[in-house]
Formats: C-alpha cells, sequence, structure tokens
C-alpha cells in the first residue's frame, strides 16, 4: 500500500533523490532506441526508404557503438530538471487527495488530473526544454555526418553556446509548445496509467505489489503514452531540429504549420512514424524506471509508489 493511502508525510528530499537516480539509469539504458526514434522522426518520405533497423545499422556503421549516446548528457539533464518534479509532485498531490476525499467527501481526482496531466507539465517543460532542444540536435547530428558534413555541435556546451549566439536567447524554447503538448499526452498515458494499472491489479489480486505487478503496469503505461503522443512527438521533434536560413526562413511557421505539412507531404501515418521505436523506448524506460525506483525505495524504507 502506498504511504499516500496510509496517510504518512511524503519524505520529498528522499524521493527526489531516488526518482532523479532511477531515472537516470532508465534513460542511459534506453538511450539507443531514443536515438534511433529521433533519426526516423526526421526522416523525410522523400528520400530513400528506411526503418529502425537499417536506422541502427547506419549509425553503428558510422560511428561504432558509442554513436548510440550522441546526446545523452542533455537528455540525462533534461529528465534531472522534469522527471523527479512531476512524479514527486504528482504522489504529493495524490497524498493529499485522499485526505481531501476523506475529509471532504471527494472531488480531488479531478484535481488531481488537472495537475498532473496539465498544469505540472506545462511548468516543467518550459524549464526542461532547452535541454531537450540540445538533445534532439545532438541526436539529430548524426545525419549530417552521414552526408560527408561536419557535426554543428561539438558537445553540450557548445551547443547552447552556439543556440543563443545564431539564433537568440529564445532560440532555446523552440518547439516548446509541441514540447508542452507532447508532455500534456506523455502524463495522461503514463502517470496516471501507471497508478491506476497497478491499483487495479493488486486489488483484483492480479499480483501481490511486486515486481510482477510493477512490470505489468510499466507495459500499460509505455503503451497508452505511445498512442498519445507520438504525434505530437514527431512535430516536436521537427520543429526543435529546424535551422532558420541565411535568409531568416523556416520551413514550418509553427507546431500547426507542421503538422499540416508533414500530413500533406507525408500522409496522415507520417504522424505516428517511429511509433514502434517509441514504444520500444517508453515501454523498457518505463520498466527500468518504475522497477528501478520502487526497488530503490524499498531499499531506503518508504513505501512503493
Amino acid at each position: 500500500m502506498s504511504e499516500s493511502h496510509g496517510h504518512q508525510q511524503p519524505q520529498t528530499h528522499t524521493k527526489i533523490l531516488l526518482t532523479s537516480l532511477s531515472a537516470m539509469v532508465a534513460e542511459t539504458g534506453t538511450f539507443p532506441i531514443d536515438l534511433t526514434k529521433t533519426r526516423l522522426q526526421l526522416h523525410s518520405s522523400t528520400t530513400k526508404p528506411t526503418n529502425a533497423f537499417r536506422v541502427a545499422s547506419e549509425i553503428i556503421r558510422q560511428h561504432g557503438p558509442l554513436g548510440f549516446y550522441q546526446g545523452l548528457s542533455p537528455a540525462i539533464l533534461r529528465h534531472l530538471l522534469y522527471t523527479p518534479f512531476r512524479i514527486v509532485g504528482y504522489e504529493n498531490l495524490r497524498y493529499l487527495v485522499v485526505v481531501d476525499n476523506e475529509v471532504a467527501g471527494g472531488g480531488g481526482e479531478i484535481l488531481l488530473f488537472t495537475y498532473s496531466s496539465f498544469v505540472l507539465p506545462l511548468v516543467l517543460q518550459v524549464v526542461a526544454s532547452p535541454a531537450d532542444l540540445v538533445k534532439v540536435r545532438m541526436q539529430a547530428d548524426g545525419r549530417i555526418v552521414n552526408h560527408g558534413l561536419q557535426p554543428r555541435y561539438s558537445g553540450p556546451f557548445d551547443a547552447f553556446s552556439k543556440i543563443i549566439k545564431e539564433e537568440g536567447f529564445g532560440g532555446l524554447w523552440k518547439g516548446v509548445l509541441p514540447n508542452i503538448q507532447r508532455a500534456f499526452l506523455v502524463n495522461m498515458g503514463e502517470l496516471a496509467c501507471y497508478d491506476h494499472a497497478k491499483r487495479f491489479i493488486i486489488q483484483n489480486h492480479l499480483s501481490a505489489d511486486n515486481m510482477y505487478a510493477h512490470t505489468l503496469a510499466s507495459i500499460m503505461s509505455g503503451l497508452s503514452a505511445t498512442a498519445l503522443s507520438c504525434p505530437a512527438d514527431v512535430v516536436k521533434t521537427r520543429m526543435m531540429n529546424q535551422e532558420a536560413s541565411k535568409d531568416g526562413k523556416v520551413v514550418y511557421q509553427s507546431s500547426y504549420d507542421c503538422l499540416v505539412k508533414t500530413v500533406r507531404m507525408e500522409g496522415l501515418k507520417a504522424l505516428w512514424k517511429g511509433f514502434f521505436p517509441t514504444w520500444a523506448r517508453l515501454g523498457p524506460w518505463q520498466f527500468v524506471f518504475w522497477v528501478t525506483y520502487e526497488k530503490f525505495r524499498h531499499a531506503a524504507g518508504l513505501s512503493s509508489f
């Protein structure tokens, strides 16, 4: 039983530390899949058709195994700015909702859904979006190298400085709107789904509160998050990767313009480009994160999420 239901005051600082460690483990373990997914989403239908296996093979051929980790450091930075606060924030609010429901007679579930799906992603994505932008740009650099050109950035700090110099300070928040939209959908499919799926599994005696229950809940969470967020993820990736030409022109004027042009030029199914790599990444990410986090909590003497 979670401590939210046990009416114990949440140990916020410990949970933030454990969530950060779990996010770093999950991101490092699944980053090669994320890189493959990003390269697929940037692939245009006007060029030679490709798939996840071809993209992964090309990365190994061009850069070796370490090529799968281009952009890892800004990805971890993003999670340190984002994941601990949304997970712990959700749990702390859930604790207040449970108490409120028992004292005041309900209404808190709507507040929990609104906060976890809309308010929290909005605030945290604005903070973490620059790190996400740098991650996408560094991941996309491999495609430039494949064409015999020099990569745009030598590292995350070089990327930050060049983006500010060439595109202005506001350039770090390019694609923040589709990023927020994606975060809304991911949080609906991830946090709420894991919480309710785990509760359903335990309450219906399908499993005790153990790794089996955590695994089943994380699989459901990963699938729902992928199905909901993939179109926004495609738009976010393309918006963040584009750079203005010398005359200041860009391919996409807004996330809506990107959405319309993608569907018009590549068809509706293009919005789910990289679906299986995304699911193959979100599924293992959810599994590694939640199982690791639950184990860390147990080791620290905390009850399960």
